[in-house]
């Protein structure tokens, strides 16, 4: 199994398994590869370091010295993808527990603030004026950037 570094044309980074580079580029050539985030197929290869499994040939002392350098060491781009992880993880926990209204969301989110339709998490679009008079109305919405929004289900 070979894990490849990914990033879509959009700069979305993400990770990819596959049985060998060869099936990689098979499917990539047949577009079956996409960003997770926002369904681009225009995906390239990034580079990586490879992963080695040292367990057992290192001294318990030489190991306790490498925890403390990792933990020195700056974040970088492991602190980068663990943020959009965690960043993922939100969005799709977003998505399974709300309703999509779509464009009817300010007319949806102030019925169930004034109790003219069931409580319930909604999502949608709006403009940014509406969504400023929702807040000036009182109604809590929490406006997530267009980027963040993927074109389809998220896997």
């Amino acid at each position: 199994m070979k894990v490849l570094d990914l990033q879509c044309s959009h700069g979305h980074r993400f990770e990819g398994w596959f049985a060998s580079v060869d099936d990689f580029e098979s499917q990539l050539s047949r577009k079956l590869v996409e960003c997770p985030i926002c369904a681009a197929t225009e995906v390239c290869r990034m580079p990586s370091a490879p992963r080695l499994n040292l367990s057992g040939a290192t001294s318990p002392e030489s190991g306790e010295t490498q925890r403390r350098a990792a933990a020195e060491r700056p974040q970088g781009q492991a602190g980068l993808r663990e943020v959009e992880a965690r960043a993922m993880r939100m969005l799709r926990e977003v998505l399974e527990k709300t309703e999509n209204v779509g464009e009817r969301f300010a007319e949806e989110a102030r019925r169930i603030h004034y109790n003219e339709a069931p409580a319930r998490s909604i999502r949608g679009v709006t403009t940014p004026e509406d969504a400023k008079a929702l807040v000036e109305e009182g109604i809590d919405v929490l406006p997530l950037p267009g980027a963040c929004v993927p074109k389809e289900s998220l896997q």
